[in-house]
């Protein structure tokens, strides 16, 4: 195994456990296999799923198998990482209707002659009562309240419903059916990763090798990137809509995304850096961000109109070169476009921003807006249009 290999796989994780095991594992010269789960709870892939695709597409490349795992048996119980209620399962028909859209999209990114797809309800459906009562009593409740949400909700005296405690099982468990040399995951999913190694051994296999993968930031660049907070990139969205969300993110973000996104060699990335410090423009290094991500799930021509639809609105004239920049302190997790557009000068008043959104008068970041009950997330920073001569750039903060 070649180092510069490992340096490669190694690129944008969080954490590896155990770093050793991997390197002793890549020198056997076989293909391993590659472990990633994603329940299918909604529709739509966005780019923050990505990072982890991005990192199963590396091990491919490396002459790996990767075992794609739709948890449409998992996705039915609701993982409960993060959170602090029980999660409202989801029903049969929900899940494989969005199973269906995974398997369409994840293939933006990975060869298929190298992935196999596989669902956790094909073993588990099949396991009987008895079974699962075996499977249990590989496991303590004393490791389930190790977990931080479990262990906040019992200290709160927040009730944790006894399937909750299944979900970490069930995907330990994959990890043995699925005999599994690596799993990936975000690093909120690290103790269900290591349950995984757990049931390996008492099933008398060796543990597989934990990557976590950092969590991306939404488009505030702050919180994680999710479709409830409204700061996503679909995988699924326009070719315009795509590159235009990526031209809006803030240049500090801007390499976080070049880093956990990007194909590109962390030296050209850092000598991007270097120039930026050294003058350059950055919106010049985000042009090369936003037409990499859209050709990936577009096409080289759908990347380069986007590029061209961008600079007719935003640098042939539609926005002026100097664009009012403020802050508003919103005291509160999401604030109406209503008020954004008021407190930003930009309207007179809420009512007049609900009439101007009708008229369709209302753009953020190029992009038209419909909706006059639209919330923004706290740290959202977009550019606020109103009509064709009022802008204004406005972080939102608590």
């Amino acid at each position: 195994m070649r180092d510069d290999n490992l340096t490669h796989l190694l690129r944008g994780t969080d954490e590896v456990l155990v770093e050793q095991e991997l390197k002793k594992r890549l020198e056997e010269g076989r293909s391993l296999r590659i472990k990633a789960g994603f329940d299918p709870t909604a529709p739509d892939l966005h780019l923050g799923h990505t990072v982890l695709i991005n990192k199963l597409k590396q091990f491919q490349d490396c002459g790996h198998q990767v075992l794609f795992l739709i948890g449409d048996f998992t996705g039915m119980i609701g993982d409960p990482t993060g959170k602090n209620a029980t999660r409202k399962p989801l029903t049969r028909d929900e899940v494989l209707l969005n199973a269906k859209t995974y398997e369409e999209q994840i293939f933006k990114i990975l060869d298929p002659e190298k992935t196999q797809v596989m669902f956790n309800s094909t073993w588990m459906n099949a396991l009987t009562p008895v079974d699962l009562i075996q499977l249990a009593a590989k496991h303590t409740v004393a490791r389930m309240l190790e977990r931080d949400d479990f262990s906040k909700r019992f200290k709160n005296g927040q009730p944790i419903a006894i399937h909750e405690f299944l979900y970490p099982l069930v995907q330990g468990y994959d990890s043995v059916v699925m005999r599994a040399d690596v799993e990936l995951g975000g690093t909120d999913q690290k103790f269900n990763l290591l349950v995984g190694r757990q049931l390996q051994e008492v099933y008398g296999q060796k543990p597989q090798v934990v990557i976590t993968m950092p969590i991306l930031e939404g488009l505030d660049g702050v919180q994680k990137m999710s479709k409830s907070l409204n700061n996503y990139i679909s995988i699924a969205d326009r070719p315009d809509e795509m590159f235009g969300k990526i031209m809006s993110i803030s240049d500090k973000l801007m390499w976080r995304y070049f880093e956990l996104l990007s194909f590109r060699s962390m030296a050209e990335i850092k000598s991007w850096v270097e120039a930026c410090e050294q003058g350059a423009n950055p919106r010049d290094f985000k042009v090369k961000l936003a037409l990499e991500i859209t050709e990936r799930f577009h096409s080289r021509f759908e990347a380069n109109k986007a590029l061209e639809s961008f600079q007719a609105r935003f640098q042939h004239g539609a926005m002026p070169d100097e664009v009012l920049e403020l802050e508003l302190k919103i005291g509160m997790s999401n604030y109406s476009i209503a008020n954004i557009l008021k407190e930003a000068g930009l309207t007179s008043s809420t009512s007049e921003s609900i009439r101007m959104i009708n008229q369709g008068a209302v753009k953020i970041d190029g992009e038209r807006i419909s909706d006059p009950r639209l919330l923004l997330a706290s740290g959202a920073n977009h550019v606020y249009q109103v009509g064709k001569r009022k802008f204004a750039r406005v972080k939102l903060t608590m």
